[in-house]
């Protein structure tokens, strides 16, 4: 789980874990991290949490969001991050990304092509060797008197399709969008934004700001992050585009 630990010159003052999928920071009581400063906004930032990312984003507060001493609009967290807000600190930490985990690996392949090493053939066997194998004698060949049970191999997760965004309506219809990162943002800030993700088993949208939720084929979603499907019809901040899958 992730979580904030809120701080002031030095002196830790209390841990917030980040159990909800858009956490809010301001100085108006109505936020989940209210911070009573003159120096902070009413609304001053949100975190919005998809899986094990978190996606910090600044409210046009008056006096800005710095993390690691660099004022930023929209910010992905990694872990170790400081947010800065006045003389107030918030360090983020996350156990997911501490932790090197399959599906983490997965996901560097998925994202970054072309990095998985091809399959040995008969003339590799040599380069395959760590430098503690090399010039050693090959293992002695087991018993052929009873079979040998093996643990099935598990075949290696399917690459994502790409992802892409085409306006249907508005100033800008006909126009595409390869969506290229691992999140992209879409929609008119202070009118209504989404994130669109992607992960190892798909692309993903999610509400972000707003006061009413996108739709995906005439349904308006809820706060959850929603898979997405070729050809799906996303209806956001006034405009209809077209979810769909390049080879």
């Amino acid at each position: 789980m992730a979580k904030l630990t809120l701080s002031m010159d030095g002196m830790m003052l209390k841990e917030i874990p980040l159990i909800k999928e858009r956490t809010t920071i301001g100085r108006k009581p109505h936020n989940d991290i209210q911070i009573d400063n003159l120096a902070i906004s009413g609304e001053h930032a949100v975190i919005v949490a998809i899986l094990n990312d978190a996606f910090l984003e600044d409210l046009e507060s008056t006096n800005g969001t710095n993390v690691n001493g660099q004022p930023i609009k929209k910010h992905f967290l990694q872990n170790g991050d400081v947010i800065e807000l006045g003389k107030y600190r918030l360090k983020y930490r996350s156990e997911a990304l501490q932790q090197t985990s399959q599906a983490d690996f997965e996901r560097t392949m998925i994202i970054r092509p072309g990095m998985m090493p091809k399959s040995p053939g008969p003339g590799d066997a040599k380069a395959a060797m760590n430098d503690t194998q090399a010039g050693m004698p090959p293992p002695p060949l087991p018993a052929v008197d009873r079979p040998i049970a093996r643990d099935p191999v598990p075949e290696p997760p399917a690459a994502v399709l790409r992802g892409a965004i085409q306006i249907l309506s508005g100033a800008n219809a006909g126009k595409e969008m390869e969506l290229t990162k691992t999140l992209s943002t879409l929609g008119k800030p202070g009118v209504q934004v989404a994130v669109i993700t992607r992960r190892p088993h798909g692309y993903f949208i999610t509400h972000v700001e707003g006061a009413t939720f996108p739709a995906v084929n005439g349904k308006q979603l809820d706060s959850q992050a929603h898979p997405l499907h070729d050809h799906d019809i996303i209806e956001l901040a006034g405009i209809k585009m077209e979810f769909f899958l390049k080879d």
